[in-house]
């Protein structure tokens, strides 16, 4: 028995991958799993070339400087002060303001703008009347900086926009698809259970989504570590829990395509507009942080966010509101993140199941 409802499956799988992998109305997803790999590409171009930009300022210092000596520069120094700590500085730029006194009469201004480099981190100082006004320092080497980024992107962009629409065009169409077709009843006529045919649906929708974005991450990852030093690349994966951050990314990146693809077959199946549905999910999604301990439980994003590897730290001055959406204020264990999103998915595969098994096709109404 066991067997030949697998063989059944299987080949609803094997019928359902083509057109899931190569519809024309899906083609967009490409698209958007493409977009974040494109930002860390723009990302690694910027930084490449800010590193050439620091090392040629520090080849151009008086003499060589440490991140130290960049620390050690403070509001209020005179021009004298920097330059016995730094150094004449390499890049100089010049210009005047005239102000007003409140007598009425003009008076300029002098100001200057000071860059320095360690071939790493950059300084930049503006000086007003011959001392230090404005500081700006830019760490170029900070590893944890740019993880708390990539998480981020991570989170906020590639879970919540692109996996959430990516998911949303692949199981939305599974069976509105077929209706829209009108395909859909020869799937009906044939002698397998309509709980094998949802079955074999959800799996092939899985298998593609999981490729299109496993494959996004992994290219995401690799393009990411590409900006750092080969020193500090090897540093963070092989000692720092580098490979472990990656597959966890992995791993969160297939749960999702569990969940949504479990919530959107279910909002494809029961609602003829996929408008409404898809709203309705995304500002749920949306609003999760602000939700009751018990409602938070039925979502995707509430489990997600506890199995990604990188807590977002608020900053410091950030509004309550946007703290609650960033950070995870009571994280779940991985087993039971894990388990409850399962638990989500499955009972959505259950009531997709339920409606299919009532299913009867009017291709006039649609």
């Amino acid at each position: 028995m066991i067997a030949r409802l697998w063989s059944q499956i299987k080949a609803v799988i094997r019928l359902e991958i083509k057109k899931t992998f190569f519809a024309k109305r899906g083609l967009w997803i490409y698209g958007v799993a493409a977009l974040p790999v494109l930002l860390f590409v723009a990302f690694t171009l910027g930084t490449a070339r800010h590193r050439q930009h620091s090392a040629e300022l520090a080849q151009e210092s008086e003499r060589p400087l440490t991140a130290q000596d960049l620390r050690a520069i403070k509001t209020g120094m005179t021009h004298e002060e920097v330059v016995a700590r730094l150094g004449r500085p390499p890049k100089v730029t010049h210009w005047t303001e005239r102000r007003r006194t409140e007598d009425g009469d003009w008076f300029e201004v002098a100001h200057d703008n000071y860059s320095y480099s360690d071939g790493q981190n950059d300084l930049y100082l503006r000086m007003t009347n011959g001392k230090v006004e404005f500081i700006s320092l830019s760490e170029g080497g900070d590893v944890g900086q740019s993880l708390i980024l990539f998480a981020g992107v991570y989170q906020f962009f590639f879970l919540r926009l692109a996996v959430f629409f990516g998911c949303l065009g692949i199981f939305m169409n599974l069976f509105r698809g077929e209706i829209l077709d009108r395909s859909l009843h020869f799937y009906f006529l044939a002698p397998i259970r309509r709980e094998v045919l949802i079955v074999g649906k959800f799996l092939a929708g899985l298998l593609a989504t999981c490729v299109i974005f496993v494959i996004s991450e992994l290219l995401q990852t690799i393009v990411f570590l590409w900006h750092f030093a080969p020193g500090t690349r090897d540093s963070y994966l092989y000692s720092n829990h580098g490979l472990e951050h990656v597959a966890a990314y992995l791993g969160v990146t297939i749960l999702a395509c569990i969940g949504y693809g479990a919530f959107f077959l279910v909002a494809g199946i029961l609602f003829r507009n996929p408008i409404l549905p898809t709203a309705a999910i995304l500002i749920w999604e949306a609003i999760n942080p602000f939700l009751p301990a018990v409602l938070k439980q039925i979502s995707v994003i509430y489990y997600l966010k506890s199995l990604c590897p990188i807590e977002i730290p608020a900053p410091p001055g950030m509004p309550p509101l946007l703290a609650l959406l960033v950070s995870q204020s009571d994280p779940l264990s991985a087993p039971v993140a894990v388990l409850g999103l399962s638990s989500v998915a499955l009972l959505a595969l259950y009531i997709s199941s339920n409606r299919v098994r009532r299913m009867e096709i009017n291709y006039t109404s649609e």
